[in-house]
């Protein structure tokens, strides 16, 4: 994937979350949507020195634009795991300084990072150095008691000067002692306005916006103001269809690649026959797919069948079938 085509993808993006967004929710998030960025799920830098990169980097190139998120401070560690991701085939490597879990405040990573800005430029440095994949941020506004009039644009003005042009900002600061990952996600104030303002204070960054966008009315709104683009989380994954599924056509002017939830199902029976060959069970795939016909006639019924039967030992397609089936059956009484 070419410069251009990367920063028309990221008009749109379905943020990293762990847990999630594996290669089989990549592969039905782009069942629904050939234009949105997707990304994996965030990696150490330390694991994909030491680990399976194959389990852990591993992707279908069906899955582009895909671009891998990493975590670490650690210099050599941030060169080589961005190296190591290039080669893998990823066009996009993205450091991940939003965070607030206690496991990447002890590693010296995630939002912690917020307070060390030079840190964060030296280690992009490194990555930009040492990979052929464009190098991105992700990060809060602040952390703890920060002003983020104060540490954002500090913390901008560092990695800009490192050499990044693309910038993520989950518009919420993280509080690193006293809140959990979840909280952090919902009870510090949005400040989207602050964000807005940064994009005028840094017209050269291509500025993302990420944190309570939940409809794609929402992000169309987002880009309206100025922001060059919107990455969307927990809505898109609970509401798949809902964001993905007419955003090539309001975002892009393209095309919608289908017609509805029903086809994004049977679209992903080729991807769950061949899962499926491998050894793999069917749950791993249809356990990202419960949220399909969130608000739908049938919506309760295709999760429940996918949630009580797909993880039974020999489970095959003939289960996504009958919840298929279900939804159908359900919206004729309706």
């Amino acid at each position: 994937m070419n410069e251009i085509s990367l920063l028309e993808a990221s008009r749109l993006s379905v943020a990293p979350m762990m847990d999630w967004t594996d290669r089989h929710c990549r592969a039905f998030h782009r069942a629904m949507s050939r234009r949105a960025l997707l990304y994996t799920e965030m990696v150490t830098a330390a694991a994909i020195l030491h680990g399976d990169c194959d389990r852990l980097l591993g992707f279908a190139e069906a899955e582009q634009p895909v671009a891998l998120q990493i975590g670490g401070s650690d210099l050599r560690e941030l060169a080589e795991a961005a190296r190591i991701g290039g080669e893998w085939g990823y066009t996009e490597v993205n450091l991940n300084c939003g965070c607030p879990s206690d496991r990447v405040q002890s590693g010296c990573f995630g939002a912690v990072l917020m307070e060390r800005p030079d840190l964060v430029a030296q280690g992009v440095r490194a990555m930009r150095t040492a990979s052929s994949a464009e190098i991105t941020v992700k990060c809060r506004i602040g952390v703890d008691d920060q002003d983020p009039e104060e540490s954002l644009p500090r913390f901008l003005e560092a990695v800009a000067g490192s050499g990044v042009r693309r910038v993520t900002v989950h518009a919420r600061k993280a509080w690193l002692q006293g809140l959990s990952p979840k909280e952090n996600r919902e009870v510090p104030p949005l400040d989207y306005d602050l964000v807005l303002r940064m994009k005028e204070r840094f017209p050269e960054l291509h500025i993302s916006i990420n944190g309570g966008v939940r409809t794609l009315a929402h992000a169309e709104h987002l880009l309206a103001q100025g922001l060059d683009g919107v990455m969307i989380g927990r809505a898109a994954y609970d509401q798949p269809w809902d964001i993905l599924g007419d955003a090539d056509l309001r975002i892009w002017a393209e095309p919608a690649s289908l017609t509805g939830p029903e086809e994004a199902a049977r679209a992903m029976i080729p991807h769950i026959e061949a899962h499926l060959a491998s050894g793999g069970r069917l749950h791993q795939v249809t356990r990202h797919m419960l949220g399909l016909f969130a608000g739908r006639p049938g919506a309760r019924g295709w999760r429940r069948i996918l949630s009580e039967e797909a993880n039974r030992p020999g489970a095959g397609v003939d289960v996504l079938l009958r919840a298929l089936a279900s939804v159908q059956t359900d919206r004729a009484a309706a």
